[in-house]
């Protein structure tokens, strides 16, 4: 059986590490060892982060319900309570877009559920 060796594997693996570090600073952008272990970080850290932008996300909206609620006289529970038992839908992706940009909407929808 022939030998085969890495040169080109090598090579091309290793453009494509310094290809992804390229922001990287220092040597996390230059050698391959460190420019690899900045890049296992990285995507361990994107990973991690794209579920933690869901939470976030989700508190954000809870808050802006919270403020505008307080607004029309009552509370975020309160709403969210009077919405599920009047049979009204809205996520609060929807509730919380509606607050910041359509008050009189977000008021009406309060109304609703009382």
């Amino acid at each position: 059986m022939a030998r085969v060796k890495t040169g080109f594997t090598r090579h091309r693996r290793h453009k494509k590490i310094l290809k992804l570090t390229k922001g990287q600073f220092g040597t996390r952008s230059k050698l391959i060892r460190r420019a690899n272990e900045a890049m296992l970080k990285s995507l361990w850290y994107s990973y991690r982060d794209r579920r933690t932008r869901k939470r976030e996300l989700r508190a954000l909206w809870i808050s802006r319900i919270n403020a505008a609620a307080r607004r029309n006289g009552t509370t975020y529970s309160r709403l969210i309570s009077a919405l599920k038992k009047a049979e009204i839908s809205l996520n609060r992706k929807m509730l919380a877009d509606l607050a910041v940009r359509d008050p009189e909407a977000f008021t009406a929808v309060v109304n609703a559920a009382r």
